[in-house]
């Protein structure tokens, strides 16, 4: 379980998952590059949650976030599709262009929270390498 502190627990759930996988990504070593990362030109290609650096390596991270008492009974993580991963990579691709990051290595994580506002906790799972 993951305590969310006070000042997340009042947040929507989406942003309240987001504060709550920054926080996490933190403590476990990891530089916070960028949140909500969309292009701001042109077409709009998608958004990244949070691009964050482990070590040498860029990390895109989408974060999904469920409510332990909502109506849905299949894992947060479940509605990452082919069309989710295929915006997530158009919209790395245009992260990694723009910051002229070519020879930098990337990966794609997906973090699921199954959040529980009653006691302000989370069940948070990181899964490492999605896009294969």
């Amino acid at each position: 379980m993951f305590k969310l502190n006070t000042k997340i627990a009042n947040l929507s759930i989406a942003a309240r998952g987001e504060k709550a996988a920054a926080n996490y990504l933190k403590k476990n070593g990891y530089k916070i590059l960028e949140t909500n990362f969309c292009n701001k030109a042109g077409r709009r290609l998608g958004e990244i949650d949070i691009i964050a650096k482990e070590g040498s390596e860029i990390v895109f991270i989408e974060v999904k976030t469920r409510d332990k008492c909502s109506k849905h009974s299949n894992l947060p993580e479940e509605n990452i599709n082919r069309s989710k991963l295929y915006k997530l990579n158009k919209i790395a691709n245009f992260y990694i262009s723009s910051k002229k990051l070519y020879s930098t290595p990337f990966r794609f994580d997906a973090i699921s929270l199954i959040s529980d506002s009653e006691n302000s906790t989370a069940e948070l799972r990181h899964l490492k390498n999605i896009f294969i």
